[in-house]
């Protein structure tokens, strides 16, 4: 048989099967490249992520994070006493530590608070939505933390540590549990529209685990990921000719310097971007939800439709198989603080921040509770410290904004495995410092990792010479809180 008896064979072949003959040599391209790749990560990996070390109670987690540092004096723990020493001098013998070390006189609750629910929970009218799911929440009163400056206390609250390196909880969950789908990252990360936080893409970083387990950042406005679509001017062939070419390049690295991590989780992004630019649109495409849906998360309202857009878009994250989502809540520091951060002006910071996401963090709450996913979702409220019960005022005077306060503070949880409707510890009258089952960090990481299947102590990763986890050496489960 003639070469050109055996092209046409082999067209004709290729016609009834359906593929063109670019599309088989496209085919080996990628097929040979992903088999190479699937043979060197099996084989070089050191590290194995483990599988759910017992049966699990959540199979994924949605962080709410707020940066800056919420006052929970100010919203889930109501002091009466503050009213009633308002204006009045610190008692205490030890002085407080505090970021500014200005200590001026006792202020008041700047919101009126009021039990709500079944179980008759205290909440102020910072957060009247949230205030109708408080039978759904488990809130912990007792929080302390080790720093009160900004960036090692956010450090601290996602990695378990004050300094910079070091894996955040988003990332060591998806290396435990791995992925629920190959169209999306396992951990994605949706910051506020209105900027990254201090430190930007570290609050999301990978540490010294593989970097296929940073999160993954969507914009919140225009294009969710940047240059995931080729540019209107690049034909198709341009573009699959790259794509050809950049395999062609991977292969070469691959056989001359073996698995090497940057280059796998390169070739993994590569390969993941190619399939989410079907998935992604589909995921952020709102459009399909329904105009009661819409309304619920305040997507038509100009306070609430860009951190409305971001819980609800976690939601469909989570339907599509994504493992960690974190919503932040806050941009950088400066002036003015587009955050929590409330120094100058209690009343006015928070009343702009909390009017941001209360009605979209009930909705997805009640959202997710109506649709059954609840059941198995993990749903975290955290920020890094709460306020002093003090306002900051140098000479002892009564200002309008309060320090950062590490001492004591409160986040919740909801979801699966959770005891609804209860608060656990409790600071002191005013509302300074823990004094009734204090939880650290440590204890709040091996809670979730545990309510994940996971056991603190044996979720490890060695690096440079140290089986390292996110508790660090220390951490217990809050065995109260569960069911």
């Amino acid at each position: 048989m003639s070469d050109k008896s055996k092209a046409d064979q082999s067209r004709s072949g290729l016609k009834k099967l359906g593929v063109s003959r670019r599309e088989l040599l496209s085919f080996g391209s990628y097929g040979l490249t992903g088999a190479a790749l699937s043979s060197l990560v099996s084989a070089s990996e050191k590290n194995k992520a483990p599988s759910p070390h017992f049966e699990p109670k959540a199979k994924r987690v949605i962080h709410i994070c707020l940066m800056g540092g919420m006052s929970h004096i100010d919203s889930f723990d109501y002091k009466p006493g503050l009213e009633k020493l308002h204006g009045k001098e610190l008692q205490y013998e030890e002085r407080p530590a505090t970021f500014f070390n200005q200590i001026g006189l006792i202020r008041k609750n700047d919101w009126s608070f009021k039990q709500h629910g079944e179980s008759g929970m205290w909440v102020s009218d910072l957060f009247p939505h949230l205030a109708t799911v408080v039978d759904d929440l488990t809130v912990i009163k007792s929080m302390v933390a080790d720093s009160a400056n900004h960036t090692p206390a956010t450090f601290q609250q996602n990695t378990g540590f004050q300094l910079n390196g070091f894996p955040v909880m988003g990332s060591w969950i998806s290396y435990g549990l791995g992925a629920e789908t190959e169209d999306l990252p396992a951990y994605v990360v949706l910051p506020d529209s209105r900027g990254y936080p201090a430190g930007g893409t570290i609050n999301w970083s990978n540490g010294f685990l593989p970097s296929v387990y940073q999160g993954v950042a969507f914009n919140s406005k225009g294009t969710p990921i940047p240059d995931l679509f080729p540019p209107a001017e690049v034909s198709a062939g341009t573009d699959s000719a790259s794509r050809e070419l950049l395999a062609a390049m991977n292969r070469d690295d691959l056989a001359r310097y073996g698995a090497e991590d940057a280059l796998l989780a390169r070739m993994r992004s590569h390969e993941l971007a190619a399939r989410m630019q079907l998935a992604v649109p589909e995921v952020t495409g709102l459009d399909s939800e329904t105009e009661a849906t819409r309304e619920m998360y305040g997507l038509n309202q100009a306070n609430t439709a860009d951190f409305g857009k971001n819980c609800l878009l976690s939601r469909r994250l989570l339907e599509k198989g994504v493992r960690f989502v974190q919503i932040i809540s806050g941009g950088s520091f400066g002036s003015p603080r587009i955050n929590w951060d409330g120094h100058e002006d209690m009343v006015r910071n928070h009343n702009r921040e909390a009017g941001r996401i209360d009605q979209p963090v009930a909705a997805l709450i009640k959202d997710l509770k109506q649709r059954s996913m609840l059941e198995d979702t993990l749903l975290l409220f955290t920020t890094e410290f709460g306020r002093t019960p003090y306002t900051q005022a140098g000479g002892g005077t009564l200002g309008t904004g309060r320090d950062h306060n590490m001492y004591g503070f409160s986040v919740f949880m909801a979801g699966a495995g959770l005891k609804p409707g209860m608060n656990y510890g409790a600071t002191d009258e005013l509302g300074w410092k823990s004094v009734e089952n204090q939880v650290p960090w440590y204890d709040f990481h091996a809670t979730v990792l545990h309510l994940l299947g996971m056991d603190h102590e044996q979720l490890t990763f060695y690096h440079n010479g140290i089986e390292r986890r996110l508790t660090n050496v220390h951490g217990r489960v809050i065995k109260s809180l569960l069911t």
